[in-house]
């Protein structure tokens, strides 16, 4: 009998280092679940701040460039309206242009006029004066 404990008692020695080897193997298992676990949470949470924080940068960048191509358009509009206005304007000036030509032209024929007017009336007074004196002679 005395051979039959040690090998009872070595046999459930065996027992309990198994078990705690399989404890130890389930506690390392389970640790290793948490951690993962814990690793994609933390994988997760940083991907969504890192999308956030680009979508917030691409909205800034995007509001000032949204800014500058209202402006653009605004500038665009404001050179199409300022064209417009030059030419009317330069149709208004060529129109005075015109009408100021035309007046030139009509005080030349004026003045061509008066001084035909005055020559005529020169040659009057001369064949007048001649028939005159042919008259008292």
């Amino acid at each position: 009998m005395d051979g039959a404990k040690p090998v009872a008692a070595a046999a459930g020695g065996k027992q309990d280092l198994e078990e705690a080897l399989l404890r130890i193997v389930h506690q390392h298992h389970h640790q290793s679940l948490r951690q993962r676990h814990q690793t994609e949470r933390a994988k997760k949470d940083a991907l969504r701040s890192a999308a956030r924080v680009a979508d917030r940068l691409v909205d800034a960048v995007d509001g000032g460039v949204q800014e500058l191509f209202v402006n653009e358009k605004r500038v665009e509009m404001e050179a199409r309206s300022l064209l417009g206005t030059v030419a009317r304007y330069r149709k208004q000036t060529d129109l005075w242009l015109g009408a100021t030509n035309e007046i030139n032209s009509a005080l030349k024929e004026i003045g061509d006029f008066e001084n035909w007017m005055k020559i005529m009336h020169f040659d009057c007074k001369s064949i007048n004066a001649a028939i005159r004196n042919i008259h008292q002679t």
